[in-house]
This record gives C-alpha cells, sequence and structure tokens, in this order.
C-alpha cells in the first residue's frame, strides 16, 4: 500500500490537467475550513475539483503544492488512516521545503471509501498549512452528516449538472453580451438550444447522445444512485415502495405530492409501508440528489407542514426518461430549470398560495434579502392563460408588496403591457442573467 500511495503521489505532481468545460459553482470564502463537494452521481464534482486545481495553478500555485488523489481506485481497497498519514508524511518527504512555510492543497476525491476520514481531516486542518478539498458520492457524504463529523471545520458545496449557460459553453455557444445586445441570429440559436436543453438537460456525459442512448445513461445513473445511495446505504427493507415513490415523484414534475397519498395508493395495491417508512424513503431519495423538494411559503409552520410541497428532478432531461405519455412535458420542465437556478443563485425557494386560492410558481428570498414572486409559463398568448397567469401574479403582488413580480415565459416575444408592478422577461434572458 505504501508503495502505491508513493507512485500515485508521484504521477499526480506531474499529471496534465484534463480538458474540462467550466463551471459556474461559488465557493464559500470562508477561511481555515474544508471544501466538501457534494451532488448527485455523474453530476460532475470530480471535474470540478480539477477546475479548483487549475484555478489555484492560474493564481500562480506551483503543480508540486496540489495534490489530487482519487481513493475509488481499487487497487486502493482496504486503505485506512493509518495509510492516510503515511500519505502525508511521503508528501513531505518528497517536498521538505513546503512543510510549515508554505500552504499546500490536497484534492481528495471519494475519500469516503476511507473509514474514520473526518479525524485526518481535522487534524489536517489543525496541525498542517494544507488547504482540503473532498469530493465523494452521498452513499456517504451527506451535507448534514459533513457538518457532525467535521464539527464545523468542513463547508459543503453542492455540484448540480449543467445550468444554461454551462451547457451553452460546453457547446462553445456561450453568448459575450447580455441577451438584449445579441444581434437576432444568436438569439435564435440560443432560443433553439433552450428547447432541447429542457428535454436534454444537463449531465454532462448524455450531452449529444441520441435520445435512445441518453434515456438508457440516465436510467442508469438513477438506478445506480437508488441502489448505491439509498438501498444499500440505509438498509431499506421496501425496495418495491421505494421504486414506487421515485418513479411517482420523477413522473409528476412539479406536482404537489403528500407523503399520506402516497401512502394511501400503496396500501390500495396491496404494498403494506409504513407511513414513517415513506417520510424516510422521501428523505432518502433527496439526500440522494434524485429530487428537489419545494415547500409552500407561508409564516405559519404548522400551515407548511400540512399542505402539499412539490417534487422536482435534479436535471429537467430525467423528465423525458419517466414521462409516461408521448407528449412534451415543456411546461413543468421549464418551472424544474427555473427553479434549480435559483438554487445555484443561493436563493431560499416555496411556492405561494393567495388567500383567494391562487397559485404562483415561486416566493423567493434572494442572498441579498430581497424577495422576489415569479410565475413561469410557456407562453400567455392563450387569452384564458394569460388572464389565470396575470390574476394570480398580481394577486400575490398585493398581498406581498415588498417582493418583485417576475413572469417568465418561454416565449421571446414581449406580451401586452402587464399591470405594475408586474414585469416579464424570456426565459432564455432570465438564465443567462444573473441580475
Amino acid at each position: 500500500m505504501h508503495d502505491l500511495l508513493h507512485q500515485l503521489i508521484v504521477d499526480s505532481l506531474h499529471t496534465d490537467l484534463p480538458a474540462f468545460t467550466r463551471r459556474d459553482v461559488r465557493l464559500p470564502n470562508v477561511k481555515n475550513k474544508a471544501h466538501a463537494i457534494i451532488g448527485m452521481r455523474r453530476s460532475g464534482k470530480t471535474t470540478f475539483l480539477w477546475q479548483c486545481l487549475a484555478d489555484r495553478m492560474a493564481a500562480g500555485v506551483p503543480r508540486e503544492a496540489l495534490l489530487y488523489l482519487n481513493f475509488e481506485d481499487e487497487r486502493l481497497t482496504g486503505i485506512g488512516t493509518e495509510h492516510l498519514h503515511w500519505m502525508l508524511e511521503d508528501y513531505f518527504r518528497l517536498l521538505p521545503q513546503w512543510r510549515d512555510h508554505r500552504t499546500v492543497t490536497f484534492f481528495l476525491d471519494e475519500i469516503q471509501v476511507v473509514e474514520g476520514w473526518e479525524t485526518f481531516i481535522r487534524r489536517l486542518l489543525d496541525t498542517e498549512r494544507i488547504g482540503v478539498f473532498l469530493s465523494g458520492s452521498s452513499a456517504r457524504l451527506l451535507s448534514r452528516e459533513i457538518a457532525t463529523s467535521m464539527r464545523g471545520r468542513a463547508l459543503a458545496t453542492t455540484v448540480l449538472p449543467f445550468s444554461f449557460r454551462e451547457v451553452l459553453r460546453h457547446d462553445g455557444m456561450e453568448p459575450s453580451r447580455a441577451w438584449s445586445r445579441l444581434p437576432k441570429a444568436e438569439r435564435s440559436r440560443i432560443d433553439a438550444r433552450l428547447h432541447r436543453y429542457l428535454t436534454e438537460g444537463g449531465f454532462p456525459e448524455a450531452q449529444g447522445l441520441s435520445p435512445r442512448d441518453r434515456r438508457l445513461l440516465l436510467r442508469n445513473d438513477v438506478d445506480v444512485a437508488v441502489l448505491r445511495d439509498v438501498i444499500e446505504r440505509h438498509d431499506v427493507s421496501n425496495p418495491t415502495a421505494l421504486r414506487w415513490l421515485q418513479r411517482q415523484l420523477l413522473a409528476n414534475p412539479a406536482g404537489p405530492f403528500s407523503v399520506q397519498k402516497h401512502y394511501d395508493a400503496l396500501r390500495s395495491q396491496g404494498l403494506p409501508v409504513a407511513k414513517d417508512t415513506m417520510h424516510s424513503y422521501l428523505e432518502h431519495l433527496e439526500d440522494a440528489f434524485l429530487v428537489r423538494i419545494v415547500a409552500m411559503h407561508t409564516r405559519s409552520e404548522r400551515q407548511r407542514m400540512v399542505n402539499p410541497r412539490k417534487a422536482y428532478p435534479i436535471d429537467p432531461g430525467l423528465i423525458d426518461v419517466y414521462e409516461r405519455t408521448s407528449a412534451p412535458n415543456t411546461g413543468h420542465a421549464l418551472e424544474t430549470v427555473i427553479m434549480l437556478e435559483l438554487e445555484r443563485r443561493g436563493c431560499e425557494i416555496g411556492y405561494l398560495r393567495t388567500r383567494v386560492g391562487f397559485e404562483v410558481d415561486f416566493h423567493v428570498r434572494n442572498p441579498d434579502g430581497d424577495s422576489q414572486l415569479i410565475q413561469v409559463c410557456t407562453s400567455i398568448a392563450e387569452r384564458d392563460t394569460h388572464e389565470r397567469e396575470i390574476r394570480a401574479l398580481a394577486a400575490a403582488a398585493q398581498e406581498y408588496p415588498r417582493a418583485r413580480p417576475l413572469l417568465i415565459t418561454l416565449d421571446t416575444i414581449p406580451p401586452p403591457p402587464l399591470p405594475e408592478p408586474l414585469q416579464w422577461k424570456c426565459a432564455a434572458d432570465w438564465l443567462l442573467d444573473f441580475s
């Protein structure tokens, strides 16, 4: 094991950086903390580690001060904390001039396979001049467990599949100017790519695949995540009920759901399962980053608990995999994309129901403290749709006068003038703009 670790260290310090599409993931700017990179399998966590390493090289840090190791290497099976200590000492035997004089950075991928890794990382932070980046599968590395096991010494950063801007960057289509300053031909190309993104999604490996291969890949990724990150991790005793819940949530994106209704549906089909177990399964699926759950925005905790929640897939590409009808689900895919972008921007998200029963897709609190009301719709060209969406957003704006009401549509053509204070943006413009 020592010989192998020595060779891996030497190889790492001489490995060229792989090609990658740059991600817009924000790292917390907090000193003396390890960075724990978490997210669903195949969403790009390892690539993001290489991006962080490349950023340090671009800032002038020598390559020898940046060590990347992947502990999922099958040759490292059985590695323990005593080997991690030897790895540390061997690194500084190779580079003794760095120890206690300058800061080095370790990028430790899939570190969770090493039993007791937490104590080793805490010791690094306490006794060495070493910055630490960790990455791992949600099967063993959850944000709340990081907070507990690392005793406040690590901060979690979530990597989601490609955003729309990142997909454009991956395709070499990222615009260099604001939407309003783009020529009409470029706008048309971006708008067409957005329609594809709503179906194909943003998983890096799925880019450019045929529809058949893409669905096969994404279904396999979900199956592996459910098996490894839920069933095996939590020793699930009723995988049939779990799989049923998973399919229901992914097949009904942005739809309201309650555990009680799913519990009743399973019981009616002769599948006995405890209600508490259903609550646990829902939590496990969210921990594995398969779904994101949005509760109703209300000042009453009781109202938040008793009202239905909404489940969104972690990527719009999963909708096409689990949709039961052949009709495209463009509206819910767009709503999913908007919700995920709000999460990327660090917003607190809830859906809203007005006193008279109208529903608005999102009540949003931005990181700066400002609030927004966001209604998402593919098109309001139809009169009934226009009246319904505007009526709901206007009613919510009256109840929340400090929140900026915004209508987002897939259409790029501006709608008729909206009543004050309602504003409009096309989805492509909003997704490419942080203002």
